[in-house]
């Protein structure tokens, strides 16, 4: 487990994922740590050439253990891809079946998941009066096994899981049966069905981001009354939020998800609570055009 001391060094952490260079992570944690005193650099290792397979994972590991660093995020498409190149996770992180932060302490990787906590509490924050009837999800990778444990665990009753692999959205659907037993979680081979009698919809791919351009489903099966839940956050609108808000539709950007994990994996890597409220503050401040 991380220390609860601060650190008295500087302290050197970073991303790891594909098509990052975009990422607001470096200057969200670089200016948390100079608020508090700390002195923290942020780096950006971007795998697209390499592309998702966990030989390059794996060098990316071993290089930034050996530079020092006192851990990395996990990003896009390596969240379930590191944890065989791990030596312990968290228990939140093993019944996800994913990882989005690593922090290396005595000679151990240690894997955690926060991108569960900061979906959940982005959504109670701004989203705390829709129907959660029943949710359709897009997407059952990495980031979707987190979101998908965040919706049961805020009351969501049926849960329908889309992804164009249907054989990794059953295993995914079977796991979270075994979790919540109370609620209704299925996996859906057609998303125009599911979405037909949904209260609202997740979007947990990478769809719509820069390097992603497009919408993760037909624009004509958004209406008035469907919310809609995006992961995505750079650019902080998709074209999927600018559809549906043109509509009338209530939506939720990625924005306070990607603050609220980074406030935990910040907390994880230097020992240290950070301000959240300084945190989405300052993340707002930042520029929110389509080149985020």
């Amino acid at each position: 487990m991380p220390s609860s001391t601060p650190h008295s060094r500087p302290v050197l952490v970073g991303l790891i994922g594909a098509a990052i260079q975009q990422s607001k992570s470096p200057a969200l944690h670089e200016a948390e740590s100079q608020a508090m005193g700390l002195t923290l650099s942020y780096r950006l290792i971007d795998l697209k050439t390499v592309g998702p397979d966990g030989q390059g994972l794996s060098k990316a590991l071993e290089q930034v253990e050996h530079e020092g660093f006192a851990g990395v995020n996990i990003t896009h498409p390596y969240k379930q891809l590191v944890i065989p190149l791990l030596d312990n996770l968290s228990d939140q992180a093993a019944m996800i079946g994913a990882v989005n932060t690593v922090v290396f302490k005595n000679g151990k990787r240690w894997g955690y998941n926060t991108d569960e906590w900061g979906f959940r509490e982005n959504f109670r924050r701004q989203m705390a009066d829709v129907s959660l009837n029943s949710v359709v999800q897009i997407g059952a990778g990495g980031a979707g096994a987190a979101t998908a444990h965040a919706l049961l665990t805020l009351g969501v009753k049926w849960l329908q899981i889309a992804d164009a692999d249907l054989v990794r959205s059953q295993a995914l659907a079977n796991k979270l049966a075994v979790r919540f037993p109370g609620a209704r979680i299925s996996a859906t081979p057609s998303v125009d069905t599911a979405l037909a009698s949904a209260d609202g919809v997740v979007n947990a791919t990478p769809m719509g981001m820069a390097d992603h351009p497009g919408l993760p489903f037909d624009a004509g099966l958004l209406r008035p009354d469907l919310w809609v839940a995006d992961i995505v956050y750079f650019p902080l609108e998709t074209e999927l939020l600018s559809r549906a808000r043109r509509l009338g539709a209530k939506t939720l950007d990625g924005g306070g998800m990607a603050v609220f994990q980074a406030a935990k994996a910040f907390e994880l890597f230097t020992g240290i609570a950070p301000d959240q409220e300084r945190m989405l503050r300052y993340f707002l401040s930042l520029p929110q055009g389509a080149e985020n």
